[in-house]
């Protein structure tokens, strides 16, 4: 890694959030090189979409700083394939976050904040995606998200390693190695009436818990521990090998060799 590494900043919350200025600020203090390429407007949930049907418009903020009317992965998708309009060089790692809430368990499916981090590993550069309680001090959630960052090693293989923190409310400082957990939500589907007597529904209930299982970020943040989660981009189940064998032969078809 060079003497300044480039940094690609994004997030799911918007240019002008107050967390991804807290990181941003923290990775200069660092002695980081960062561009930030951001959306617009809030994307939260949005998870890994790609404006595909649509033009996007690239508005710039101030120097080295971008707002795109996009999705998060869309965000880093234009930043790393716009040939040097945005980026001098290719970076050496995209950071996204810091993002305003939880984003725990299967949330990382969900999650646009992570989606931005993980579009970056496809293309083979260690991303972190830092997520914090609302009571959690940002600019103590930025140091830690800085120095995870440039903990990550220099790397040439694809996809390239991509971790998720979670910043518990009550934080003391302390971090822990962790696997996905399970949430609990509501599950609903509202429907409702507008003024003028048509139908129109909501998505997803008020609630959510999740239940002790050591050794997950859902247990780390119970604890008040900050969680480092390592997420994998191969989806390929291990363990459901010998179901999709079983499929093939019931299909009547001959399994191929490797």
């Amino acid at each position: 890694m060079a003497d300044r590494p480039l940094i690609l900043l994004s997030n799911d919350d918007g240019h002008s959030s107050a967390g991804i200025r807290a990181m941003h600020a923290a990775l200069k203090a660092a002695g980081a090189e960062v561009v930030v390429v951001a959306p617009e407007t809030e994307q939260s949930a949005s998870s890994h979409a790609l404006s595909l049907h649509r033009p996007l418009r690239l508005r710039k903020i101030e120097a080295d700083v971008f707002a795109l009317d996009g999705t998060p992965a869309d965000c880093v998708y234009v930043a790393l394939h716009a040939t040097t309009r945005l980026l001098a060089r290719r970076p050496d790692m995209v950071v996204s976050g810091i993002n305003h809430g939880m984003n725990l368990g299967q949330d990382a499916f969900y999650s646009g904040t992570v989606a931005a981090a993980r579009e970056g590993a496809f293309r083979g550069i260690p991303a972190v995606a830092t997520s914090a309680h609302f009571s959690v001090d940002l600019g103590a959630a930025a140091s830690l998200s800085a120095r995870i960052a440039f903990a990550l090693p220099r790397t040439t293989r694809h996809p390239a390693p991509l971790l998720n923190v979670n910043i518990p409310a009550g934080w003391k400082g302390a971090v822990r190695a962790t696997r996905l957990g399970l949430r609990i939500y509501d599950e609903v589907v509202d429907f409702r009436r507008d003024p003028r007597g048509r139908e129109y529904l909501w998505l997803g209930g008020p609630g959510v818990r999740h239940e002790r299982d050591p050794g997950t970020d859902t247990d780390a943040y119970d604890d008040g521990v900050a969680s480092i989660t390592p997420l994998v981009l191969d989806l390929t189940s291990t363990a459901d090998e010998r179901l999709a064998i079983s499929v093939v032969e019931q299909l009547g078809a001959t399994p191929a060799s490797n």
